[in-house]
C-alpha cells in the first residue's frame, strides 16, 4: 500500500478521530453489557444515550481542537502527539463527568454516560486514536521503504545513539541500507531485542559477518572505549567490510543528524586511549583566577592547551604568537564557545627579548605555558641557526624573563625527539631543556618539563599527510618500512600538560604513558583499507629512504635516565643526570654563533653541549667522527 505524498486533510483526520471515538463508545457499552444486551435493554438505553450522543461528538471536536491532535502529520506520529491524545482523552473524559453530573441535578435525573462506560471508554479511545495512527505510520514507513537493499548493517551500539541511528536510516527513504541487528560490549543488553532488533555480543561479529552477510558496521556509541572500537575496526577490515560512525552530538543539526551525516572512521578514532582521569579540584586550585600566557598559542599543541585553560576560569589568558592568520581564527572560536573569557592576542616572536619584555611587564603572567618552537625535522636539519634561535634563544628569554618577574610556574613543552637526539631539532629542544631546568634553582619560579611524542592531527604530523596523499590517487609515501612512533591526541597532551604543569614543584621532567608505539607502514596500510581502497590495486605505498636527522625508533627518555611513578598512572617523572653550570656559559656561546651563520660550527657546539647528540643520516654525521 503507497500512501498519498501529500498531508491529509485536516478534516479528515478530525472524522477519523471522531470515528474511532464512536468506536470506543460502542466498545465501552458492550463491555458494560457483557456483550448480552437484549433488544428491550438496548432501546432503553438507547432512549438515554441519544439526548448525550450529540454533546459528545462536540465535546469531542472541541478538545481536539484545543489540543490540536489533528494537526499532527500522522505518519510522523511521536511522543509528543501519544502525551497529546492521552491528555485531550482524559480532559474529554472529565467533561462528560462534569456535564452529566449537569443533566442528572438540572433536567432529567440521568448522567450523560454511566461511570463504568466513562472509564472504558477513556481507555478504549486512547487506544484506538493512537493505534489507528501508529498504524498509518507503520504502513507509510513500509511503503517508502526503499527496496533495493544493497547493504547489510550492523550498529555497534545498542543505546541511544544506536536507536537513533536506526531510526534515522530507516526514515531515509533514498538509502539503500538494511539494519539486521545491533551488537554491544554490554552483556546486560546481549539477549534482548530493540525495536524488533537482536542485540548482539560484539564477540559474535566475525560469525555474523560470515553467516548474515553483513557488508557494514556502523559506530554508535558516543566516546566510545578506543581498544574495543579497535577490536571491531580491525575484525571488519580484515574481512572487508566498510566501518562507519555515528558523529558527535555537537555536529548534529538541530540535535538531529541524517544518514548523509554517517561518515567512514578515521585512523584518529582509532589511535587514542581510554579517557584521561585529572586532578581537576587541583587544576583548578592552582589556574583559576590567575594571569596565564601561552607561547606558540596558535599551533596545534598551543591551541589545545588554550581551550583546556579557558575551563578553568583564568583571570586572563594571553595568546602569544607570531602566526596572525590561525591567532585571528582562535580568536574568532574562543569568542564563540568561551564568551565569559578574559582574553588578550598578542602577535610577537620570543626570540625578540624587548617585545617579551613588554609583554611580561604589562600582562605579569603568573604562568607560562611554553609551546611555541620550531618542531619539523627535515627543515630543522637544513637551518640549525634557526632551530637555535628558536627553541634556545626563545626559551632563554622566556626564562629570564619569568625569572626576573616571578612567574610562579614555567611550564614547558618538549618532546621525545630531544632523548638521544639524532637531528638538530631534537638537540635544539635537549639543550632549552637544560636552561629551563638549571634555572630552576635561581629564583623563584618553578621550571617543569614535559615530554611527549607525535601529536595526531597536528601541523605537519604524518596523517594529515597520509589522507592528503590518498585523496590525490597516491602513492602513499612511507620513509622506511621499520619505522615505529607513538601517538597521542592533542586533548590528551595538553591535559597531561596541565596535570604535570600543576603537580610538578620545580626541576622536574615530566613523561608521558603513550601506549605502544605503531609501525607507519602499518598505519598507512589501515588508512588504505579505512578509505575503502585496495592496496596496490587502488594506491601504491612508495618506501622513499630516511629524511635527514630522522631515527627508526623514538625514546622517551635517554640511557643516563630512568623514570619514578607518580600519583598519575600516564604521568612519570624522569630521573636525569645533573648539568654542570658551564653549560649555559656553552649554550650562550651557541646562541652567539647565530651571527656566523655556519651550520657546522653551530652543530659542533650543540653536540658538546649533549654529547648523546649522534646524527643519523644527516651531513652533520661527519661532526660525529
Amino acid at each position: 500500500m503507497i500512501l498519498p505524498k501529500s498531508n491529509t486533510p485536516r478534516w479528515i483526520i478530525s472524522l477519523m478521530d471522531i470515528c474511532m471515538s464512536l468506536l470506543a463508545l460502542l466498545f465501552a457499552y458492550m463491555i458494560r453489557f457483557d456483550l448480552k444486551a437484549d433488544a428491550r435493554l438496548i432501546e432503553i438505553e438507547w432512549a438515554i444515550l441519544s439526548k448525550s450522543i450529540g454533546i459528545y461528538i462536540l465535546v469531542k471536536l472541541l478538545v481536539f481542537y484545543l489540543f490540536k491532535i489533528h494537526k499532527g502529520l500522522v505518519r510522523h506520529t511521536s511522543t509528543e502527539d501519544l502525551r497529546r491524545i492521552i491528555l485531550a482523552s482524559f480532559v474529554s473524559t472529565i467533561a462528560f463527568a462534569s456535564l452529566g453530573f449537569v443533566r442528572y441535578s438540572l433536567f432529567d435525573g440521568f448522567y450523560l454516560f454511566p461511570t463504568s462506560v466513562l472509564l472504558i471508554e477513556f481507555l478504549a479511545s486512547a487506544v484506538l486514536l493512537l493505534g489507528s495512527r501508529f498504524a498509518i505510520k507503520l504502513i507509510y514507513l513500509e511503503s517508502i521503504k526503499n527496496k533495493e537493499v544493497e547493504d547489510r548493517v550492523l550498529i555497534y551500539g545498542a543505546g541511544i545513539s544506536g536507536l537513533i541511528t536506526k531510526r534515522t536510516i530507516e526514515k531515509d527513504t533514498l538509502n539503500k541500507q538494511e539494519i539486521i541487528g545491533f551488537i554491544d560490549d554490554n552483556k546486560k543488553l546481549v539477549g534482548n531485542r530493540l525495536e524488533g532488533l537482536n542485540i548482539y555480543s560484539s564477540s559474535k561479529l566475525e560469525r555474523l559477518i560470515k553467516e548474515e552477510g553483513v557488508s557494514s558496521v556502523i559506530v554508535a556509541i558516543q566516546n566510545a572505549d578506543k581498544l574495543n572500537t579497535q577490536k571491531i575496526v580491525d575484525l571488519c577490515l580484515a574481512n572487508n567490510v566498510s566501518v562507519q560512525k555515528v558523529p558527535s552530538t555537537k555536529s548534529w543539526i538541530n540535535g538531529e543528524f541524517s544518514s548523509k551525516q554517517i561518515a567512514k572512521i578515521k585512523i584518529d578514532d582509532l589511535l587514542g586511549r581510554k579517557p584521561i582521569s585529572l586532578d581537576e579540584e587541583k587544576i583548578n586550585e592552582e589556574l583559576s583566577n590567575q594571569v596565564i600566557l601561552v607561547t606558540g598559542a596558535a599551533g596545534s599543541i598551543g591551541s589545545g592547551m588554550v581551550r583546556q585553560i579557558a575551563n578553568y576560569n583564568p583571570s586572563k589568558l594571553v595568546l602569544l604568537d607570531q602566526a596572525e592568520s590561525p591567532l585571528y581564527d582562535l580568536q574568532n572560536e574562543l569568542r564563540s564557545e568561551f564568551s565569559e573569557l578574559d582574553f588578550e592576542v598578542v602577535i610577537g616572536d620570543i626570540r625578540s627579548f624587548d617585545r617579551m619584555k613588554n609583554l611580561f611587564e604589562t600582562f605579569k603572567p603568573k604562568y607560562v605555558f611554553h609551546a611555541a618552537a620550531y618542531k619539523h625535522v627535515p627543515l630543522m636539519e637544513h637551518n640549525p641557526s634557526e632551530a637555535v634561535l628558536t627553541n634556545v634563544l626563545g626559551t632563554r628569554n622566556l626564562v629570564e624573563l619569568s625569572l626576573s618577574n616571578e612567574v610562579y610556574k614555567f611550564v614547558m613543552i618538549s618532546t621525545d625527539k630531544a632523548v638521544n637526539p639524532t637531528n638538530v631539532m631534537g638537540a635544539s629542544k635537549r639543550i632549552a631543556e637544560i636552561y629551563a631546568q638549571y634555572s630552576n634553582a635561581k629564583g623563584k619560579t618553578r621550571f617543569v618539563t614535559t615530554r611527549f611524542g607525535n601529536v595526531l592531527g597536528s601541523n605537519g604530523s604524518v596523517i594529515p599527510l597520509f589522507q592528503r596523499q590518498i585523496e590525490q590517487g597516491g602513492p602513499i609515501t612511507v620513509t622506511d618500512e621499520r619505522v615505529t612512533r607513538f601517538f597521542m591526541t592533542i586533548p590528551e597532551a595538553c591535559q597531561l600538560v596541565l596535570e604535570a604543569g600543576t603537580m610538578g614543584e620545580g626541576g622536574e621532567i615530566f613523561v608521558f604513558d603513550m601506549g605502544e608505539s605503531v609501525k607507519i607502514i602499518d598505519l598507512a596500510k589501515k588508512m588504505i583499507k579505512l578509505s575503502g581502497l585496495e592496496l596496490e590495486k587502488d594506491i601504491q605505498i612508495k618506501i622513499t629512504g630516511l629524511r635527514p636527522g630522522e631515527k627508526l625508533y623514538e625514546e622517551l627518555l635517554a640511557k643516563e635516565e630512568n623514570t619514578l611513578t607518580t600519583h598519575h598512572p600516564q604521568i612519570y617523572r624522569a630521573k636525569i643526570r645533573e648539568e654542570s653550570i658551564d653549560q649555559l656559559d656553552r649554550i650562550n656561546e651557541l646562541i652567539k654563533l647565530f651571527e656566523t651563520q655556519n651550520n657546522e660550527d653551530i652543530v659542533t657546539q650543540m653536540k658538546s653541549i649533549v654529547p648523546e647528540f649522534i646524527s643519523n643520516n644527516s651531513q652533520y654525521e661527519k661532526l660525529d667522527k
